[in-house]
C-alpha cells in the first residue's frame, strides 16, 4: 500500500476498540465491530456488482450513520464517495453525477421521487441502495441498504490488496465556478493534512503501531452540527474516527438548536462542529431563554467553518459556556484549514481574522509577498500537501494549483491583508460568490433562472449582509415593459429550477439595471440599491 489509507485505518481502531459506540444518533447506537462489519458488507456487494475499482458512489443521504458507513464501505473497497447535497433540483443532480461519473448512489427514500426525475438522464447508475427512512417502500429499481449491510445479498467479497493511499475522496464545493466542482484528495494527503493540523507527528509510511498509541478510549463524541454532505463537518469526522471518537448525530433534519443542545447534553459531547452565526446565533438565544436546562459540562471545544462567526456571538457564548474553547477555522476544501483563531473567556479574536499557518502566503499582484503590516491586499496561498486539482477540469486546476518560487500553492480565490505579527485579515472572494449560511451560491446561475421568468427583463444577484447567515441573496430585477414583478411568484419560480437556498430571499423593482458601457453590470450601484432597499423594510 502507498501512504495512508483511510479504510486500513479505520480497520485499525475497529480491531482495538469493537465494542465502544463509533456514531450515535439518538437512541442507535453503531459500535466500531458493527460498523466495521457493515462497511464490509456493503463494500462486497459493490465488488458483487461488477463496480470498478475507484468507481464513484454517491451519497444522497440526510445525516444518519449510513452516510458515514457507506463512505467507509467507499474506502474499504477502494471506490470513491461523491458527496451530494440533497437540497439539489434534477438538473444539479443530472449535472453533479454525470460530472463525477457516479456510477451507484446511496439514498433516503424520501428523495425516491426526485430521482425517478433524474434516471432517464444517468442510465449509466445501475446500483441504487434505498436507506429506509420511514417514506415509503423501496422503489423496484433500487435494493435495500439494510439488506445489503447485513449480508442478506451477499454478493461478492472487496479486496483490500488493491487499496492505496492513491485512492481518491470527491469533494464536490459550487466554490466560484458557477457549478460544483470535485476537488480530488488523495486519501494519504488528507490523513495527513487532518491529522497534523494541530501539530501531531505522523510518520510518512503507514505505522499500524503509531496509530494504535493515538486511538482514545475515553474520548467524548464530536458533533457536526451542519450537513455531512458539505466538507467541513465530513471532514471533522474522518479525523475523530481516525483516533477512535465516536460521532453524535442531530436527529432532526432541520436545523434546531434546542435539538443540537440536547443531543450535546444527552451524548456528553466533547466537541461540535457548526457554521459560523448561522448556527451560533440560535443556539445563543435558546442558551440565554433557557438558562441551566442543559449539563454542558463535557463541551470543550466549538470549532467553526464556513461563514463569519462574528466576535460579539463568540464573546456571548462564552459567558454561557466559560469552560469551552472555540476554534473558527478559515479553510476550503482545496486548501483544508488557512489558518485558525481562538477565542477563550480570556482571550478574545476579531472577526475575520485568523493565525495563518506557517505555509500560508499572501501574495500580492506582482507575485511577491506582501509586507506584513502594509495594509497592501494579496491573494492567499497555502503550500504543502493539497489535492491534485479539480476532477475533469484542468483549466480550473491551473487557476488554482500554481507553482511559486518553485512550489505548489492552492489559491482558492481569498483576499486579504498581513499584520506585522503575522496574523491574517480577511477582505473576500476575488469573485462575487455568495456565502449563505455555509451554502454557496454563484450569481450567474441565478440571473439565468430569473431571466426565463415572463415578466423579468434583467436581473443582477448580489449578496447583502445578513446577520444570520452571513449574507442574504437578493435578487435586483428590471420587469419587461407592461410587466409587474411579484416577488413572492418569482421566488417560486426559482425555486422549481435550483435548490431552495439559492433562491433570492428578496426581489428588489428598479427601472433599469445600472451597467456601464460594456454591458458589465454596475455592482457597487446594484448593491447600494439592494442595501437601501433592504434597510427601508428592515
Amino acid at each position: 500500500m502507498s501512504g495512508w489509507n483511510l479504510g486500513a485505518v479505520l480497520e485499525v481502531v475497529a480491531r482495538e476498540i469493537p465494542q465502544s459506540p463509533a456514531i450515535i444518533q439518538g437512541r442507535r447506537v453503531v459500535r466500531w465491530a458493527e460498523l466495521d462489519r457493515r462497511a464490509n458488507a456493503v463494500a462486497a456487494y459493490l465488488a458483487g456488482r461488477g463496480l470498478e475499482r475507484q468507481g464513484k458512489v454517491a451519497q444522497y443521504l440526510h445525516n444518519a450513520p449510513e452516510y458515514l458507513e457507506s463512505i467507509i464501505a467507499c474506502f474499504k473497497g477502494s471506490y470513491i464517495p461523491v458527496n451530494t447535497n440533497y437540497r439539489y433540483g434534477r438538473d444539479e443532480l443530472i449535472y453533479l453525477w454525470t460530472d463525477a461519473d457516479v456510477a451507484a448512489v446511496v439514498f433516503h427514500g424520501a428523495f425516491a421521487s426526485t430521482i425517478e426525475a433524474v434516471r432517464p438522464h444517468r442510465p449509466g447508475i445501475a446500483i441504487w441502495l434505498w436507506v429506509d427512512d420511514g417514506s415509503g417502500p423501496c422503489p423496484d429499481w433500487a435494493v435495500p441498504y439494510a439488506d445489503v449491510a447485513e449480508g442478506r445479498l451477499g454478493a461478492g467479497a472487496a479486496s483490500s490488496a488493491q487499496r492505496s493511499g492513491d485512492d481518491l475522496v470527491l469533494l464536490y464545493t459550487g466554490g466560484t465556478t458557477g457549478f460544483p466542482k470535485g476537488v480530488m484528495w488523495r486519501q494519504d494527503d488528507l490523513f495527513m493534512r487532518l491529522n497534523t493540523e494541530r501539530g501531531d507527528d505522523y510518520p510518512e509510511e503507514p505505522d499500524d503501531t503509531v496509530l494504535r498509541a493515538r486511538i482514545s478510549k475515553t474520548a467524548r463524541p464530536h458533533l457536526p452540527a451542519g450537513p455531512l454532505m458539505h466538507g467541513a463537518g465530513l471532514l471533522t469526522c474522518f479525523l475523530v474516527l481516525s483516533r477512535g471518537g465516536a460521532i453524535s448525530l442531530l436527529e432532526k433534519r432541520s436545523f434546531d438548536p434546542i435539538d443540537l443542545l440536547d443531543t450535546a447534553a444527552r451524548d456528553h459531547v466533547g466537541t461540535v462542529m457548526w457554521v459560523g452565526d448561522a448556527f451560533a446565533r440560535p443556539v445563543l438565544a435558546a442558551l440565554e431563554e433557557n438558562p441551566g436546562r442543559w449539563d454542558l459540562s463535557a463541551l470543550k471545544t466549538i470549532m467553526s467553518s464556513g461563514v463569519i462567526f462574528s466576535a460579539e456571538v463568540k464573546a456571548a457564548l462564552l459567558r454561557h459556556l466559560p469552560h469551552v474553547t472555540i476554534a473558527d477555522v478559515f479553510g476550503s476544501s482545496e486548501t483544508m484549514a488557512l489558518g485558525r483563531s481562538v477565542s477563550t473567556k480570556a482571550k478574545s479574536s476579531p472577526t475575520g481574522s485568523f493565525e495563518a499557518k506557517a505555509n500560508t502566503r499572501v501574495i500580492g499582484e506582482d507575485g511577491r509577498d506582501v509586507t506584513p503590516g502594509s495594509g497592501q491586499g494579496g491573494i492567499l496561498a497555502i503550500g504543502g500537501r493539497q489535492p491534485l486539482g479539480y476532477y475533469k477540469d484542468e483549466a480550473k486546476t491551473a487557476a488554482t494549483f500554481r507553482m511559486i518560487d518553485g512550489k505548489r500553492y492552492a489559491i482558492p480565490g481569498d483576499w486579504a491583508t498581513i499584520d506585522a505579527d503575522g496574523r491574517v485579515r480577511l477582505l473576500g472572494r476575488g469573485s462575487e460568490c455568495i456565502n449563505t449560511g455555509g451554502e454557496k451560491v454563484y450569481p450567474e446561475e441565478v440571473e439565468t433562472v430569473l431571466k426565463r421568468h415572463g415578466a423579468v427583463y434583467d436581473a443582477v444577484v448580489v449578496g447583502i449582509p445578513d446577520t444570520r447567515f452571513g449574507q442574504a441573496v437578493v435578487a435586483v430585477v428590471e420587469p419587461k415593459p407592461g410587466s409587474i414583478i411579484k416577488p413572492d411568484e418569482i421566488i417560486a419560480f426559482v425555486k422549481q429550477h435550483l435548490a431552495g437556498y439559492k433562491a433570492p430571499r428578496r426581489i428588489i423593482s428598479v427601472p433599469a439595471i445600472p451597467r456601464s458601457a460594456s454591458g458589465k453590470p454596475d455592482l457597487n450601484a446594484v448593491k447600494a440599491a439592494a442595501n437601501k432597499n433592504c434597510e427601508a423594510s428592515a
